[in-house]
């Protein structure tokens, strides 16, 4: 007979696993959605949307997959996921057209729905204060995301894109094995109370949600919309081939991803707020060096009238540095942002897990589309830090007014 110790350790390394090859195809089109848009002449904004999709569904699953954690349990639910998008998967590499793409990557997308699955699942089975650690090892499945850049863009360059499907599908298939044999079911983790989802959604009334929303749309969003933007940003920015820009891009996404773990002991030792409101700050001074577009100056001579011109631009071990700083920021925001919710919401925090999950997905979404219309309009390719730096700073001001000035003005009272 299996100890509780044991069956909380081994739910925690099966969840981890199962995520972390979620990940990996969740954000797969970052990497084969380079070839596919030579081959279908994409432009900047098609790209953002083919790499976009998958996000999208992801997101608005994880409220509904949130929910049913909450009645039916974590394990039968995550493993009927990690089963129905193995067939999306493996109908990538037959698709010829853009459409085709497009429906296929929003099948792909609950893979990244079972975020809200597995941190729920994992919550339920660790005591209170060993919940922000335990979270951040199994968000620490983000990491996912280097993987796929790892092993993608070899694949593609010794294969060809459609095999980078076809080897996820049987990789997903053997995850969806793995997982059941390894995990374990306990009843008492589900809440047996039948409250209609309408009744379950009151909590999208408490102010507290939506500030949370907004932290994770940032720390989670932005790191997923950022990976997938990456490999792209240093070909075309930078001159790099797709081998060594993904290898590159993973100097962000790596760190970003183990870190959490880390982020979810800070955050059981120091509190929430204190551990949220460090990276806000960190990653903002990182995203303002990022921003810095490549700028030529001309300037009049005063003596013979001469022009004097010089140039200016942020080089590349200056940038993957920046890069590096926001990613561990992020990385550690994801898990603190959790935190916040375990504190508030251990009733029902498989339907809040959802609700903020779902606003981490749609940032990650949005992202995307965002950076090509923007890079399209502009012909800037920095404009996508500069708009990671309003959304950070939007971030920083909310937490400023609801939080900080709130306990500076109850400190003052008291005294």
């Amino acid at each position: 007979m299996a100890t509780h110790r044991f069956k909380q350790n081994a739910v925690l390394i099966a969840n981890t696993f199962a995520f972390t090859m979620c990940f990996m195809v969740w954000t797969m089109f970052g990497e084969i959605g380079v070839p596919i848009a030579e081959e279908l002449a994409l432009n900047g904004t098609q790209f953002g949307i083919l790499t976009a999709i998958p996000i999208l569904t992801g997101a608005l699953s994880r409220l509904p997959l949130g929910s049913m954690t909450d009645r039916y349990g974590g394990r039968p639910v995550f493993f009927i996921v990690l089963l129905v998008i193995v067939p999306a998967i493996w109908l990538v590499q037959f698709a010829t057209a853009y459409w085709q793409l497009l429906i296929l990557g929003a099948f792909i997308g609950l893979s990244g729905g079972a975020f809200s699955v597995g941190i729920t699942y994992t919550a339920k089975w660790f005591e209170k204060d060993r919940q922000g650690l335990a979270m951040g090892v199994f968000g620490a499945g983000n990491a996912g995301a280097a993987v796929t850049k790892y092993i993608a863009p070899t694949v593609i360059v010794m294969l060809g894109w459609q095999a980078v499907p076809n080897l996820y599908a049987i990789i997903m298939l053997a995850t969806a094995a793995f997982f059941w044999f390894f995990s374990f079911t306990d009843p008492s983790h589900r809440n047996t109370q039948r409250s209609s989802l309408r009744e379950q959604l009151n909590v999208i009334n408490d102010p507290k949600v939506w500030k949370y929303c907004q932290y994770y749309s940032v720390v989670f969003g932005g790191y997923v919309g950022v990976s997938l933007w990456l490999t792209r940003y240093y070909m075309n920015e930078y001159g790099f081939g797709i081998q060594l820009a993904a290898v590159i891009a993973t100097i962000f996404v790596l760190p970003s991803g183990i870190i959490r773990a880390f982020g979810g002991w800070l955050s059981d030792r120091f509190g929430a707020h204190t551990v949220t409101w460090t990276c806000l700050w960190a990653s903002l001074i990182a995203l303002f060096i990022m921003s810095y577009p490549e700028t030529y100056y001309s300037v009049q001579g005063a003596a013979n009238g001469a022009r004097v011109e010089f140039g200016f631009g942020i080089p590349v071990w200056l940038f993957t540095t920046a890069l590096f700083v926001v990613g561990i920021a992020w990385g550690i925001g994801k898990a603190s942002v959790f935190k916040y919710l375990a504190n508030d919401y251990q009733e029902n925090l498989g339907l809040v897990s959802g609700i903020v999950g779902l606003a981490g997905g749609l940032g990650g979404f949005l992202l995307p589309i965002m950076f090509g219309a923007l890079v399209d309009l502009t012909g800037i390719a920095t404009t996508v830090w500069m708009l990671c730096f309003a959304v950070t700073l939007i971030s920083i001001i909310w937490m400023w007014w609801t939080e900080r000035r709130v306990k500076t003005f109850t400190k003052e009272m008291g005294n």
